[in-house]
């Protein structure tokens, strides 16, 4: 159920006619002619480019063939006036019945509204967090959390079949270096002065319950072996707590994954990552060189020296790619290139990275990777998130001492609550900064959006309380407001209501599309704005209140609309992982 969909039938079915007519009757791609809201709102309800995109096929002048498809819709008994902008662009503008009756319609879909089926049960892999497991959670991983799930939550309202992956980075030189906290501070549960921790460890209190563990366990039998023997053990226990932890870090934030895919299971049996170099060796895509020296100053690590590259400037990349270190061991790219191999035959051709800001530089090498691994028959779109600054009153926040290094998502969730991290975290585009002002999220006004958007929802909830109040023996349930008078609905504010809600699916589908859930959160703000307003308007004209004791026909239609407009905000709400409130406190 969707007005763009509707008239882009409805305006293909006229180019049709036009062309039969005019034209011959030729063959003319009609997939590039787009239904979408006028630049100006004062244009009208609908405007088309398809003059514009098929006058060359036509050999036509295209104002001209805008004004034949212009008359040929004019005759559309749902079209109010059809005219001609600029070069060609038609301008539709609907009549009031249309939207009245199309509120009729979205009350007999209720909750179903919004859905779409764009993604027809296509697998869709969407790998967020994905934080190394060597502590809490931070501010920056809660905004990825947020995004991934609010993504999430978007494409299977979308149609598609959602898998959510957290990929544990278990097999890097960051968890031995864990491990070694760890150590330090079981030597400290025994009793042994430990002093400062030492620079390139952990050196966070919540190690602490790890060290007490693994005295309980093992006593003083660690301090006797040799490190490369307590190591895999202190290893394997440390990351399974900071799993632990991280588990319910993204449980406070209400993000839950599918798979829990750990690197170092590439490892096992079967070398998994010799097996994805060895199918982009059969393509022809690896060989031994040499890489020239990265411009500017050269980093230590660099190495004049033969190395085993991945040829990823054939797909895209700025340069070719090692995947073998000096040592022998295997690059952390060459373990990303098996991962995602390991995603395209478990059946994924559509997945989605949601990475973090440290990670601009890793986009192109991995879509080069999965182009190249799959032969080209799948793809990754790989999502950055920006970095969110913490303020209090407009101060920047100090760092959590627990932590020791940040401010960890608990802080920020346990502070201010779920619902308004939530909101504001995909309340901003992705790839750009965000702000987060602890006092601001929880203030009461219209310059908190939560807020804004939850107190709407919360007000349509009141307006149906107000209504068993005053007129007890109004029936308010679906059926009666499925018989509502809609053509009561004739004012500038409701009709502006009517389009706003009308907008919603197209919304759903531009955000799923583009894999910006932002887009969403935005329409609640502007469809919560001209609910506001519109209540506010009935305080200054008696006349336009929802609920009129003298007037039960525009009550009971009123009522109806108010009830789109609460089935609409808690779709979107639901969408974002946020609360669709009945009453605020």
């Amino acid at each position: 159920m969707n007005v763009f969909h509707d008239f882009t039938e409805r305006i293909r079915t006229a180019v049709r006619a036009v062309v039969a007519s005019d034209f011959g009757g030729r063959e003319v791609d009609l997939t590039r002619v787009v239904v979408e809201p006028p630049r100006d709102a004062s244009y009208g309800d609908l405007a088309t480019n398809a003059a514009m995109v098929l006058a060359k096929p036509l050999e036509a002048v295209p104002r001209e063939l805008a004004e034949h498809i212009a008359d040929r819709l004019a005759g559309d008994l749902d079209v109010d006036a059809a005219s001609v902008a600029g070069p060609g662009f038609i301008n539709l503008t609907l009549r009031e019945r249309y939207w009245q009756a199309f509120l009729g319609r979205l009350l007999e879909v209720g909750e179903r509204y919004g859905r779409s089926d764009i993604g027809a049960g296509e697998p869709i892999n969407v790998e967020y967090v994905s934080a190394n497991p060597t502590g809490p959670m931070h501010v920056g991983h809660c905004r990825g959390a947020v995004f991934g799930d609010a993504l999430s939550n978007l494409l299977a309202f979308a149609g598609y079949k959602v898998t959510r992956e957290y990929y544990i980075n278990d097999a890097g030189a960051q968890v031995d270096a864990l491990a070694r906290s760890a150590f330090l501070r079981y030597r400290e549960a025994l009793g042994q002065d430990v002093g400062e921790i030492p620079a390139g460890l952990y050196p966070g209190e919540y190690l602490k319950p790890v060290g007490e563990k693994l005295a309980r366990e093992h006593g003083v039998a660690l301090l006797e072996l040799e490190e490369s023997d307590w190591l895999p053990l202190v290893r394997t226990i440390a990351v399974d707590a900071m799993m632990t932890m991280i588990r319910e870090d993204l449980a406070a934030l209400n993000v839950r994954h599918d798979v829990f895919f750990s690197e170092r299971s590439l490892l096992g049996e079967t070398n998994r990552v010799e097996e994805a170099i060895e199918v982009l060796r059969a393509r022809g895509l690896i060989y031994t060189g040499v890489l020239p020296p990265p411009k500017g100053q050269l980093p230590d690590d660099w190495e004049d020296r033969e190395q085993t590259l991945f040829r990823s400037t054939e797909f895209g990349d700025d340069i070719d790619r090692p995947l073998m270190k000096s040592d022998g061991t295997y690059t952390y790219f060459a373990s990303d290139i098996a991962y995602h191999y390991d995603k395209y035959r478990r059946g994924f051709r559509k997945m989605i990275d949601v990475l973090g800001a440290d990670h601009g530089g890793y986009v192109r090498r991995i879509q080069a990777a999965v182009k190249a691994v799959s032969g080209g028959e799948a793809t990754v779109d790989a999502r950055i998130c920006q970095l969110v600054r913490l303020f209090r009153a407009g101060e920047p926040v100090k760092m959590s001492k627990r932590a020791g290094e940040f401010v960890t998502l608990r802080d920020v969730v346990d502070e201010v609550g779920v619902d308004p991290v939530r909101f504001m975290m995909v309340f901003r585009k992705n790839d750009a900064p965000l702000d987060f002002d602890f006092e601001k999220v929880t203030e009461q006004s219209k310059d908190n959006p939560v807020f804004y958007v939850q107190y709407a929802h919360a007000r349509a909830e009141s307006v149906f309380r107000q209504a068993r109040a005053e007129l007890p023996e109004l029936s308010t349930g679906r059926i009666a407001l499925l018989s509502a008078p809609f053509d009561r609905l004739a004012d500038k504010g409701e009709m502006t209501l009517i389009r706003r809600i009308a907008a919603y699916p197209r919304v759903v589908e531009a955000a799923a599309e583009t894999h910006e859930p932002h887009r969403v959160a935005f329409y609640l703000y502007e469809l919560a704005a001209d609910f506001h307003a519109q209540w506010n308007r009935g305080k200054e004209s008696p006349h336009l209140r929802f609920i009129n004791r003298d007037d039960t026909d525009s009550t009971l239609a009123r009522l109806a609309l108010v009830h789109a407009v609460k089935l609409v905000l808690a779709s979107g709400l639901a969408i974002l992982g946020v609360g669709a409130p009945g009453e605020m406190r």
